[in-house]
């Protein structure tokens, strides 16, 4: 009895503590609720009135230190279940996802200090699925208004509050079929919970006598060199919360962020009838504006608009939104494809399909990685199939300058209509369900719409909206003041009239299509699916295998035998069980068929990566190579960039942050400056993806064989031109006279020597024949395999590793043959970027050489950031190689034909 009366004296402590200071402290302060006590419905007595009274008793309950996060989010976070146990092997197959079936609550109590003249406003942001908030047991919203995983609603509760508050939300079990969530299709086994809860965050406002809504901006430039003046509007929703006529003075600020500048101020008055709900504009122009670009084109200055309501003399409420002066259009070309431009130029978008996490927590620093990488890997888009995430990872697009298509998902409720005949479980929609769709619109148009980073919006995705949907949500985005294309879907089956054809395709291929030939086999167009032509708007290789140190966070020792020794066995990670990418097979035919059977996991995960670095390279370099073709390739978006979970495909790098094979060949693929070789007529092609840079150009293309032997060497200069791709050479009579396996180096330098991009390509005498008449809806079936199994019979290479970095004065030189140091005698190292110079000391080349940087306790450093990697080198060429990561200790180094070692830094 005494332990259970210091439990609840604990219980009642710790709400006390947490509720001695107010929640928000001024008018126009908005605060999340910042942690939550959860519990199924099933484990307490009492109905929500009494269950949202202060002082309950929740000593019971689940703690969650956090503001936002689903049933199984939230469970991770207070210690009651682990990630590393959920998702190793197939453990979460035996997950008992019964406890979701019943309502959950989440609870939190707050401190307020209510007085004559204040106003407290509640905000949600989405409730997955649906769910009735009560404050301090009253009513404050039904489930059936409270509905939806983007609707956001803004509840007055003046009323209601007092000096201590309790909230509570009831939240009801997710159906993907019957409710607008957010699903995973077949990326990866649904969550237990389905992603049900709060996921998003609830604020408390506090105003005076009048609420502003979400400021929108609208800017105007004619030029962007600053040359001429831009018009900025800043927009807000204003609405009088008394009973009385209210005068509103509104102030409008605009300021530079980040420089010294001096704040552009404007103002005007309103009067309000009570309860009159009304617009607001001011606007102001900015002379010379600082123009924001995309990443690769240029800088990223953001500007800080303000509108404050004064009530006699004091601040009633305050929005804010920070943004960029540029511009987005795009426009159909003559085969109906899209194109769009930023600031004028023609925008070859360049990206990946993102994945939220499996239990949509939000990590800001990883998501930054991740942006990180992205443009490490050349890309300029983001694309959010469906998952529309939390303000900050579009702030972090903004910093960064990474693009973002946005847009609802497919394959569930999104998409029941009634020419959908690809859904499972078609639940047409209902009044509600419109209701709902035009609020989630509403909702997320507004928090998106001041975004400089915001590229389109997607209405549909595998199908197109009908024509009430397409009504509601091009209405609330045209209300949000939206100012970037709205496109009607991410497929070509179909549109409403409204907007006209999306000039966007989905036709695959998503399982293996790693033959590089693929994606230069264009014509006739009509059969050849996702070759680079148009906008694939989702497609890939249908790679992304993870390395050893990955497999082994996620896998039994029984599942990575599967890998290699049972091929077409189903796998847990790769897809649901009644999906097309349950298994590895298709890709592991290829395997097997173009490099061999593999003699061990070390060699099936060798092989894996020289088979995905060669596939995304020649997806990238393809859609690169046709920018200005008769029929240009105007965009893709890899299939995918991320995954939800530990996945065994469909990445550019993996759930970690590891990057390996399918990484770095795309990013090889995607450089800014390239020069890059075309499979099917043999021509060598100059890239250029910057709006500035025309200049002479180097171009020396080398053939060896596998016996190091000169077989072809030529040079040239040529001129690079901005935004273009043109050829540059035929290669076709030297390649069509080889009889083997060879090597093709393509180098490309600037006027003064320096090198912008090498590329080494393994051919065989024929590429791969594939049968376009046979193809899916996810991958087109090859018939007879190039035969690439002499690089797995190459003589060893003997390679040094030279290291250096800034802090260490000295260099260490390693043989790749010497004996490995002793693993005890890493050190840590002081951070910065590592120098590695390679240098093939042999006369045969030295094939696909991989490192790792590693800690003191040989764990991968993650996020890790290399200027190349996974490289081959000529006898006697040595290449200097950049890598930065935090904590690196040790370096790893295997390879093709080198022996694998561990450095110390």
């Amino acid at each position: 009895m005494r332990a259970a009366f210091l439990v609840a004296l604990s219980g009642a402590l710790l709400q006390a503590s947490s509720t001695s200071a107010s929640l928000t402290e001024r008018p126009s302060q908005s605060v999340a609720i910042p942690a939550w006590d959860i519990q199924s419905t099933e484990k307490v007595t009492g109905g929500l009135s009494q269950l949202s009274s202060p002082g309950v008793d929740t000593s019971t309950w689940h703690h969650v230190d956090s503001s936002r996060c689903t049933l199984m989010g939230c469970l991770i976070a207070a210690g009651v279940y682990l990630e590393d146990d959920l998702f190793f092997s197939d453990n979460l197959r035996d997950f008992d996802a019964s406890i979701f079936h019943a309502n959950w609550l989440y609870r939190s109590e707050f401190a307020l200090e209510p007085g004559t003249g204040k106003h407290y406003l509640l905000e949600t942001h989405g409730i997955t699925s649906r769910g009735e908030i009560y404050l301090n047991g009253k009513e404050v919203a039904k489930s059936s208004e409270q509905a939806g995983a983007y609707a956001g609603h803004t509840y007055d509760i003046t009323s209601l509050v007092g000096e201590t508050n309790a909230l509570l939300v009831q939240t009801h079990p997710t159906n993907y079929n019957y409710d607008f969530a957010l699903g995973f299709v077949d990326w990866n086994p649904y969550p237990p919970d389905n992603g049900t809860g709060v996921w998003r965050e609830i604020h408390v406002k506090q105003t005076g006598p009048v609420a502003m809504g979400p400021l929108r901006v609208v800017t105007e430039v004619e030029s962007y060199d600053s040359s001429s003046p831009a018009t900025v509007q800043l927009k807000a929703r204003i609405t009088n919360l008394e009973d009385r006529n209210v005068t509103v003075d509104v102030e409008g600020e605009i300021v530079l962020e980040g420089q010294y500048s001096q704040p552009l101020k404007l103002a005007k008055s309103v009067s309000l009838q009570p309860g009159e709900i009304t617009d607001v504009t001011i606007s102001q122009t900015v002379t010379n504006p600082a123009i924001w670009w995309p990443r690769a084109w240029g800088v990223q200055p953001l500007y800080k608009g303000t509108l404050t309501a004064i009530v006699s003399d004091a601040v009633s409420d305050s929005v804010q939104s920070i943004f960029g002066i540029r511009t987005v259009t795009s426009k159909l070309n003559e085969y109906n494809d899209t194109t769009f431009f930023v600031n004028g130029h023609p925008f070859q978008v360049i990206g990946g399909g993102y994945s939220a996490d499996m239990f949509l927590r939000w990590d800001t620093a990883k998501f930054e990685s991740q942006a990180r990488l992205m443009l490490d890997l050349g890309h300029n888009t983001v694309r959010l199939e469906g998952k529309n995430e939390h303000p900050e990872l579009y702030q972090i697009a903004d910093q960064l300058g990474l693009m973002v298509m946005a847009g609802w998902e497919c394959c569930d409720k999104w998409e029941a209509w009634t020419y959908n005949e690809d859904i499972a479980i078609n639940d047409r929609w209902t009044d509600e369900d419109y209701e709902i769709a035009k609020n989630s619109m509403v909702h997320e148009a507004l928090m998106q719409q001041s975004h400089p980073s915001m590229l389109a919006y997607l209405l549909g995705s595998d199908y197109w909206t009908d024509d009430r949907a397409t009504k509601l949500y091009v209405d609330a985005l045209q209300a949000a003041d939206w100012q970037v294309p709205m496109i009607a879907s991410a497929s070509k089956r179909g549109y409403p009239d409204a907007l006209g054809p999306s000039g966007m395709k989905m036709e695959g291929p998503y399982d293996w299509v790693s033959t590089p030939n693929y994606w230069y086999d264009v014509e006739p167009s009509e059969d050849r699916y996702g070759s680079s032509f148009g906008f694939g708007s989702e497609l890939g290789a249908g790679v992304g295998t993870p390395e050893l140190s990955s497999l082994k966070r996620f896998l039994s020792e029984a599942d990575m035998e599967d890998l290699w020794k049972h091929p077409d066995k189903g796998l847990y990670h790769m897809s649901t069980n009644v999906s097309s990418f349950y298994t590895r097979e298709i890709y592991n035919q290829a395997l097997w068929q173009r490099l061999g059977a593999p003699s061990s996991l070390g060699d099936y995960l060798l092989k894996s990566q020289i088979l995905d670095y060669e596939a995304t390279r020649a997806q990238f370099e393809g859609f690169a190579i046709k920018w200005n073709a008769d029929r240009p390739a105007t965009g893709l978006i890899y299939w995918m960039l991320n995954n939800a979970w530990p996945s065994l495909h469909w990445n550019l790098f993996d759930y970690y942050l590891r990057p390996a094979g399918s990484y770095f060949g795309a990013k090889v693929g995607a450089r800014v400056e390239h020069v890059a070789y075309n499979y099917v007529d043999k021509t060598v092609h100059i890239i250029n993806h910057s709006i500035d840079v025309e200049a002479s150009r180097r171009v020396e293309i080398d053939v060896i064989g596998t016996d190091g032997k000169v077989l072809y060497n030529t040079s040239a200069v040529v001129n690079t031109e901005p935004n273009s791709s043109k050829q540059i050479s035929s290669i076709a009579n030297a390649l069509d006279a080889v009889s083997d396996v060879v090597f093709l180096r393509l180098v490309l330098k600037d006027d003064q020597g320096a090198v912008l991009s090498r590329n080494v390509y393994w051919l065989s005498p024929t590429i791969d024949t594939l049968d376009w008449d046979e193809s899916t809806w996810y991958y087109t079936p090859v018939t007879e395999f190039a035969d690439l199994k002499a690089l797995t019979e190459l003589e060893p290479a003997d390679v040094t590793v030279t290291l250096d970095t800034a802090p260490m004065p000295k260099r260490s030189t390693v043989s790749l043959h010497e004996q490995t140091p002793n693993q005890h005698q890493i050190r840590d190292i002081h951070d910065g970027t590592l120098t590695v110079v390679l240098e093939n000391k042999s006369e045969v080349p030295a094939f696909f050489i991989r490192m790792n940087l590693v800690d003191a306790e040989g764990e991968d450093v993650l996020p890790v950031f290399w200027s190349d990697n996974y490289v081959t080198l000529w006898p006697h060429e040595k290449v200097e190689l950049q890598v930065r990561g935090d904590g690196a200790a040790a370096i790893q180094v295997s390879g093709g034909n080198v022996a694998s070692r561990h450095i110390l830094l």
